[in-house]
């Protein structure tokens, strides 16, 4: 199954591509390929954790995904892009199992709504860099010029 989306603003053209013998992603929240044809801006975000401005982090999982989500859109508004014009994303998560994954995935469907998911590679880690972290997420966009 393949989605495009394209540019008005010029002839950048971004696929979603989920090929035909390998399983489907969907429900856990990813997209295989994505393919863009540019000129385009490329943004990359390093990874944001469930931290507040205030350096605040829940104990939560669930509360601390809500949130590096939340930071990862403000990251994509500084560079004039949002969610939909992400490509890849990189997972980190701290004592991974089912249960987080389920989280992260309905967090995932929920801020991407109807747009199609990214690419996306989850990587279980034993810690990530501040005590109490469980959640860290990167990002890679690409916007029209």
């Amino acid at each position: 199954m393949t989605t495009s989306s394209h540019s008005s603003e010029s002839s950048l053209s971004v696929s979603f591509i989920n090929p035909t013998g390998l399983y489907d992603p969907r429900p856990n929240a990813y997209t295989h390929v994505v393919a863009a044809e540019m000129p385009a801006r490329l943004i990359y975000i390093a990874g944001q954790g469930g931290e507040t401005a205030d350096g605040v982090l829940s104990p939560d999982f669930d509360n601390q995904v809500y949130q590096a989500l939340r930071n990862l859109r403000i990251a994509l508004n500084a560079a004039d892009a949002s969610l939909e014009k992400v490509v890849k994303l990189t997972l980190l998560i701290v004592d991974h199992n089912q249960e987080r994954l389920t989280i992260v995935g309905r967090q995932l469907q929920e801020a991407w709504g109807e747009h199609p998911l990214p690419a996306c590679t989850l990587i279980p880690v034993p810690r990530l860099a501040l005590d109490g972290m469980l959640f860290e997420i990167d990002a890679t966009a690409v916007v029209a010029r």
